[in-house]
């Protein structure tokens, strides 16, 4: 069998063994096909997300950054993000999202975690882009919209965050996180 179809084999092997929450059958399966295919970061994003999953942060790093030298992901990236978060590293994990999120502005995952680190940085500044490059991607649109909002607010820029407010309002009344940041102006 040639090397490249090992490689697919064992990676769709080793992802519906992870996808039932099998880790090692998965693990065994991602390590053999990391050697079918030295070059197939998927199996390595595997391996990262196995010893995530089993709490092997160091792990986890090294692997997610085997995967980025291989080939720049923003979910590699992400990862490795994630990883900074969880060892206290808040610059380098806000680095880490930021180069996420200019890959896929969609990232919702890259995303969420960014504005965490900027509420948590006092830079929420920074989002501000990245919030407005996700809304031209249309994915989670509202919920992007009312984060950019009180974003917004945060910074004192409350005209600017109520048009948001106002324009996710037009599209789903019932949307009580916009309601509820337009009430906070209001007080």
């Amino acid at each position: 069998m040639d090397t490249m179809l090992d490689y697919e084999i064992n990676k769709e092997m080793a992802e519906s063994y992870l996808f039932i929450g099998d880790f090692d059958k998965a693990e065994s399966y991602y390590e053999k096909a990391a050697k079918a295919n030295a070059n197939g970061a998927d199996a390595y994003m595997g391996l990262a997300t196995i010893a995530v999953q089993r709490g092997q942060i160091n792990k986890a790093m090294k692997l997610y950054k085997k995967a980025v030298e291989i080939k720049p992901s923003d979910k590699a990236l992400c990862g490795m993000g994630l990883v900074y978060m969880e060892q206290g590293r808040h610059d380098k994990a806000m680095d880490h999202f930021q180069r996420a999120l200019r890959l896929a502005p969609g990232n919702m995952v890259a995303l969420n975690c960014l504005v965490r680190e900027a509420y948590s940085m006092g830079r929420v500044a920074a989002a501000l882009p990245y919030l407005e490059a996700a809304l031209e991607t249309g994915v989670e649109q509202e919920a992007v919209s009312v984060t950019l909002a009180g974003c917004l607010i945060c910074l004192g820029k409350g005209a600017q965050a109520r048009r948001h407010l106002e324009a996710v309002l037009r599209i789903n009344p019932s949307n009580e996180d916009a309601r509820d940041l337009i009430q906070t102006m209001a007080a």
